[in-house]
């Protein structure tokens, strides 16, 4: 008896060791490191509090932690600063050593921060449109290892209103023209335009559905709470002709008809919202939490009942699920206070968007501001740092950290309950990630120059003390935007900018001013370079060195810019003629340099995108979706006259030659013409030149090309 008692025990244990063993920790730990499961021990903890803590014994690593995202959070602070391994967006998969670095004394982090948010609408859009399993595979895990629990999960969306406008009557051709194409999704379900992009397959659907449900079913697994989108009142913009419905004309958005508002006062707002949470619970399940966002980006409000609109909004939310909490983004005047104020503490969460340049949560000096904050409500404190997935380095690095610490110690710190990333593109600036993720872990305020001693270690594996000067210079220039700064995004590169004597930013709403000493960005790039023979081969720091050389190479084509455009005011023929010529050339050096990283290619974007095509008409559509996005944006009205051109351009190798190199080029051409003879000339048409490379199909590799150390190199040498 006693026996079989031992053996039952025994039986009882081994499976709970199976049951932890086959936890999604070690699934994360055997796809980032083969066969590195066996070395760590994995701890669930029942707390009140967040926390992770790190440890050692009989030689394994141990990590506890109250649930399995904390968990992951503590796995990435064990590889970034004891075994010096920093996984990121372009390293996701890494070797580990047989004798794992050990934990010498138990090192325990405690965070009151909730809720760690991720994603914009436009990030799905900017960065995200194209992507298939194997890649948001990558991102869950990247989530998970930088503590998110808290990201918008948008993607099958049209999927959910495909289904619900068939059942209303829609036929196939007008559901095409009010679902918007793959890479405009984010601003039709942010209620900004309808059809442009359009009309989807019926394999995209049907494509997006799946995809959607594997993403969520991975989230769920490690306990991420995923966001989807709630139900605000949205209908196509005819939907008063064609049902019969009480709706409100939000009017335009950069030239686009904006989709109608369902009036909160017209008995089918609630019976939309049921079949539209029916079939969101069909697809993909209940949420806990659902984002919406009425009116935004300045949506016509008049004629609407806003209170009665936010109460019509909960109450649907609630219907569905009543413990379910609406996510809302704090952006320009939304959400609208009176549409807010009546609901009740605990029911909303409110996403301070651009807390790092134009905080609304109450004790700031921003144009934004809300002299009470949110009220009632919980909010988010949110970096936004990029906008239309644009390339450059950027930051408010030390104003990011003070900013936090001054939030979690103000009077509205009690509604505070989190951090978020709201970038409009990722997969750039991984050092300002890095930064924000791990503020809900730290205690206290800190110095930049200290965390980026941990940074540079955990980057690249080994402390290198010219490789931190560089990353100190770089924080005291272009990553110390200052703090009234509203600039959006990135210092952009002159070289995507329209060709003019007064050009300066390449989209419309940049904000952009100069802040900081181009010929600091070129010297911190020199000290890569320096110090670049002793990393070859380690990919963090290779990708680093292509992008702040790729810094250097732009600072300096706007240093050039100013030598050329004086060259035309003194009519200096001969100096115009050099000082283009070299202008010119940088762009190619510029090109050379980035053919060297895959993440700089305009070929991996169109090679997503067509990737997800199977037929030659769906790759053909996708691949126009991909490139419009990132050069016109719209037609000639939305481009030109609405202000979108060039809103989401990128210094990517391929475009630079093929497009902005060549409008250079025609630019160049016709101010020579002026300077020989004076005479008038006619505009030139940048549009034209910027379509008919949308509407190309011509291929671009998006193989890396040459050897990022050498190249970098040989590029420096001639920009110094």
């Amino acid at each position: 008896m006693n026996t079989m008692k031992h053996f039952l025990l025994l039986l009882i244990g081994f499976l709970s060791t199976l049951s932890l063993q086959a936890g999604p920790v070690q699934d994360l730990l055997e796809r980032i490191a083969p066969g590195s499961s066996k070395h760590f021990v994995i701890e669930r903890q029942k707390s009140a509090t967040d926390f992770f803590e790190l440890d050692s014994k009989g030689g394994k690593v141990v990590i506890r932690g109250n649930n399995y995202v904390n968990i992951a959070a503590g796995l990435h602070w064990y590889l970034k600063y004891h075994a010096g391994v920093l996984l990121t967006w372009n390293r996701m998969k890494v070797e580990l050593p047989e004798q794992l670095p050990q934990v010498r004394m138990k090192e325990r982090h405690e965070t009151e921060a909730a809720l760690r948010y991720c994603f914009n609408y436009c990030t799905f859009s900017y960065t995200m449109a194209f992507w298939d399993w194997e890649r948001w595979e990558k991102e869950i895990d990247w989530m998970a290892l930088h503590g998110i629990n808290l990201p918008l999960a948008i993607t099958g969306a049209e999927s959910v209103w495909y289904n619900l406008l068939k059942k209303a009557g829609y036929s196939t051709e007008e559901i095409g023209q009010f679902i918007a194409g793959p890479g405009f999704l984010a601003w039709w379900l942010m209620n900004n335009l309808e059809g442009w992009g359009g009309p989807n397959p019926d394999r995209w659907y049907q494509q997006q559905t799946v995809l959607q449900q594997r993403i969520l079913k991975r989230m769920r697994e490690w306990g991420i709470q995923p966001v989807l989108p709630g139900y605000s009142g949205m209908v196509p913009s005819r939907a008063k002709t064609k049902l019969g419905l009480d709706v409100a004309d939000p009017g335009t958005w950069c030239g686009y008809q904006r989709p109608a508002f369902l009036q909160p006062t017209d008995p089918a707002f609630q019976k939309m919202a049921k079949h539209y949470y029916a079939e969101m619970n069909r697809l993909f399940g209940r949420a806990d939490y659902y984002s919406m966002d009425p009116f935004h980006e300045g949506g016509r409000v008049q004629g609407v009942d806003l209170s009665a609109a936010g109460k019509a909004i909960m109450e649907a939310m609630k219907a569905n699920n009543p413990k379910a909490v609406w996510v809302a983004q704090a952006w320009q005047n939304n959400p609208r206070e009176a549409m807010i104020k009546e609901l009740k503490a605990g029911d909303m969460v409110v996403l301070d968007l651009f807390s790092e340049s134009r905080p609304q949560w109450g004790d700031t000096a921003s144009t934004w501001r809300r002299k009470e904050g949110f009220g009632q409500h919980g909010w988010i404190y949110c970096m936004l740092l990029n906008y239309g997935g644009n390339v450059g380095l950027h930051g408010k690095m030390q104003h990011v950290i003070d900013e936090y610490y001054k939030a979690r110690a103000s009077r509205f710190s009690p509604t505070l309950k989190g951090v978020g990333m709201t970038m409009e593109g990722s997969e750039n600036n991984p050092v300002m990630f890095e930064l924000l993720s791990e503020l809900p872990w730290r205690k206290s305020s800190f110095k930049k120059e200290e965390w980026l001693k941990g940074y540079v270690r955990a980057r690249y594996g080994v402390f290198d003390e010219e490789v931190y000067r560089a990353w100190v210079m770089l924080s005291n220039s272009i990553y110390n935007c200052p703090v009234n700064s509203t600039q959006q995004g990135t210092h952009e590169s002159i070289f995507c900018a329209r060709p003019s004597h007064k050009a300066y930013q390449s989209s419309s709403w940049s904000e952009m001013s100069d802040y900081y000493d181009p010929h600091e960005v070129i010297r911190a790039a020199g000290l890569l370079v320096g110090a670049a023979e002793r990393f070859k081969g380690n990919n963090n720091f290779e990708y680093d060195l292509v992008d702040i050389v790729r810094q250097a190479v732009s600072e300096k084509g706007r240093l050039i810019q100013q030598v050329f455009h004086a060259a035309y005011v003194a009519g200096d023929r001969e100096l115009f003629l050099r000082s283009s010529r070299r202008f010119l050339d940088l762009i190619l050096l510029q090109e050379r340099l980035l053919a060297t990283r895959p993440e700089f290619k305009v070929g991996r974007w169109i090679e997503q995108a067509r990737a997800l095509g199977h037929t030659a008409q769906e790759k053909a559509l996708y691949e126009w979706n991909a490139r419009v996005q990132i050069t016109t944006w719209g037609n000639r009205t939305a481009a030109d006259n609405g202000g979108l051109r060039d809103y989401a351009h990128k210094e990517w190798h391929g475009l630079l030659h093929d497009l902005y190199y060549q409008r250079w080029a025609v630019w160049f051409k016709q101010q020579l013409e002026v300077l020989d003879d004076g005479s008038a000339v006619s505009p030139i048409d940048f549009y034209a030149m910027e379509e008919h490379w949308a509407q190309a199909t011509n291929s671009y590799s998006a193989v890396a090309e040459g050897d990022p150390v050498v190249v970098a190199q040989q590029v420096f040498s001639q920009i110094r």
